[in-house]
């Protein structure tokens, strides 16, 4: 009798791209490719273009208002300050809802617990520091003496603190990205996340120091990182698309 002899084993198909087996686990974690979780991802892409371009608009049509000394904030003040703080209020609620889509389709993954987090922090500070405005000052609104204050309301030190803490916030969830996409093998993405974190980090050090143009600087770093964690969400929307 002639021995039957087994078929060789065949070896379990493996992927070898790390971004693809990651965006592969991702989709598969519950609730990851649900219509809610995508429409939250959107929220995240959407919320930098509101941002930017309800306020570079403002930057370039109200009277008086100068990118090289004022912020972005002081855009709440005066009689059209309504439109700045509605713009907060509403780019802060799309980066929460962001926050919640990117921690479902994150979950378990490096980063996957801590950047979703930061984002949401990020997110309410941004709607906090819409509450509470500015003082006007250094000839805005039109009319308003030069130079700065010589006091500060306690609205202004609570849109300041509500600043600061939203600002950290958003470098480190850049940082934390960086992290899980060099953990997944896409250095492109890594350090593309690290260097958004870096502009905003200089950004606001350059603005808090004083520095020349210091409210333009401030203003490039926020809306690289804030775009730069759009691109992130996009990136978890188009995985999911690809699953499906």
């Amino acid at each position: 009798m002639t021995a039957v002899r087994p078929a060789p084993a065949i070896p379990a198909r493996r992927t070898t791209h790390a971004g693809t087996a990651e965006r592969s686990e991702a989709a598969a974690r519950p609730g990851a490719a649900a219509p809610a979780t995508r429409l939250l991802l959107t929220c995240l892409v959407a919320a930098t273009p509101v941002f930017g371009f309800v306020s570079l608009a403002q930057v370039f049509t109200r009277q008086g208002f100068d990118l090289l000394r004022h912020p972005l904030s002081m855009l709440s003040t005066g009689e059209l300050g309504w439109i700045q703080i509605t713009n907060f209020l509403v780019s802060g609620a799309l980066t929460i809802a962001g926050a919640t889509g990117l921690r479902r389709v994150m979950r378990g993954t490096p980063g996957g617990t801590w950047a979703p987090r930061l984002l949401l922090v990020n997110g309410v500070m941004l709607a906090v520091a819409g509450v509470f405005v500015m003082d006007p000052g250094d000839g805005f609104p039109a009319g308003t003496p030069l130079g700065q204050p010589t006091a500060m309301s306690w609205h202004a030190m609570a849109h300041m603190a509500a600043g600061s803490v939203a600002f950290t916030a958003l470098i480190a969830a850049c940082f934390v990205l960086g992290r899980h996409f060099s953990r997944a093998g896409r250095t492109g993405f890594a350090v593309a996340s690290r260097v958004s974190g870096a502009a905003l980090l200089l950004g606001n050090g350059w603005a808090m120091s004083g520095g020349r143009a210091g409210s333009l600087t401030l203003c490039v770093g926020v809306l690289v990182a804030m775009a730069w964690a759009g691109v992130a969400a996009a990136d978890r929307l188009a995985a999911l698309r690809r699953a499906a």
